[in-house]
């Protein structure tokens, strides 16, 4: 997950646990079902889990195609961006602070044989930058316990990143009740252990 201090900021790791060693991220569905990348050695670095990763595509087993535009902002091993694009999305944009974690997900990348968007910089440096055009799916799980949900879902509203109807997963750890725009409409959630994964639709202004 991403640090205030440009540490990696994906939401794989959450809970701050260290890793003695690299490790393995298992693709779960779609055209590269069962394929395993490899996950940098980096302290507190690890896959979202199997379990929570399937709860979530199901949710989203209708809704994402080739004109599916995705972003993983904060990407850590990528896992759900890259889940994503094996269950067809036609284009995902990772954000992701730390320059080795980003590196290993352009490598994964290549490895699928896939060329899709790395950006090696901050969350919120990504979004003072201008959208080129705004996406239907964000996957939004940033580092627990710095209040960084509110401005990045404000941000992503209000500054032109979300088509009318876009879904955005977001997840936190599971006292935190989000305070989200007013437009986004909860129509999935679930726990497991610290987390609190819930899924929004962002309903057109009427």
């Amino acid at each position: 997950m991403r640090r205030q201090r440009h540490g990696t900021q994906g939401h794989d790791n959450r809970q701050g646990r260290a890793r003695s060693g690299g490790g393995r991220l298992r693709l779960i569905g779609g055209r590269f079902r069962r394929r395993l990348l490899p996950v940098p050695d980096h302290p507190g670095l690890r896959p979202t889990p199997d379990r929570m990763r399937e709860t979530l595509f199901n949710w989203l087993a209708n809704d994402i195609d080739s004109r599916t535009r995705a972003l993983d902002l904060f990407a850590g091993t990528g896992a759900l961006g890259l889940e994503a694009l094996s269950r067809g999305a036609g284009e995902v944009h990772f954000v992701e602070a730390d320059r080795q974690v980003a590196r290993q997900i352009e490598q994964n990348l290549a490895t699928l044989e896939v060329t899709m968007p790395v950006h090696q910089q901050d969350a919120h440096a990504f979004l003072d930058t201008r959208p080129v055009q705004p996406f239907h799916l964000v996957f939004l799980d940033p580092p627990f316990r710095q209040d960084l949900i509110t401005d990045c879902c404000q941000r992503l509203d209000q500054e032109g990143w979300l088509a009318d109807d876009a879904l955005i997963h977001v997840e936190t750890e599971a006292e935190l009740i989000p305070h989200l725009p007013a437009g986004w409409r909860l129509i999935r959630e679930t726990r497991a252990g610290d987390s609190h994964a819930r899924l929004y639709r962002r309903e057109s202004a009427q």
